[in-house]
């Protein structure tokens, strides 16, 4: 299988009873995943990200204030054959941030972590289902032990 490099963003802000994060949903896809993209020429992953988040949503990437979740790979959401291979980074979400659709993105949505009930209401990339929705939501202030614990 053909391998797609990319650098994603966790981006987090508080939310009733937890976190909520950032997934995007891109032009002709079904599929939520993280804000980012592939890498142009010899990117390093913080200009990857500062290009990706401006093009697509009109944020601005704070290298210092990210920290780097690690690298995953899963299924790729949007290319049947190939693996997408994600260097992650996770990233507290400013007051008042306004993510605005540009580029390719068609829709934002804002995923409850605390929500562990079930499946979400919205259709989800393997990566995220896979690798990073479990470590999220398990390092997520919101976790609490249940009563009687």
């Amino acid at each position: 299988m053909s391998r797609i490099r990319v650098a994603a963003l966790a981006l987090v802000r508080p939310d009733a009873g937890g976190e909520a994060l950032l997934v995007v949903r891109k032009r002709g896809s079904s599929r939520f995943m993280l804000p980012g993209g592939k890498f142009e020429d010899r990117e390093s992953d913080a200009a990857c990200l500062a290009r990706e988040l401006r093009e697509e949503l009109g944020l601005t990437f704070d290298p210092e204030a990210a920290v780097r979740l690690g690298r995953f790979e899963a299924e790729a959401a949007n290319e049947p054959g190939h693996v997408v291979e994600a260097t992650v980074y996770r990233q507290a979400a400013g007051a008042g941030l306004n993510p605005v659709c540009g580029a390719e993105i068609e829709e934002t949505a804002w995923l409850a972590l605390n929500d562990t009930a079930g499946e979400p209401a919205m259709p989800l990339a393997p990566l995220l289902t896979q690798e990073l929705l479990p470590r999220l939501r398990a390092a997520s202030p919101s976790r609490s032990p249940s009563p009687g614990a």
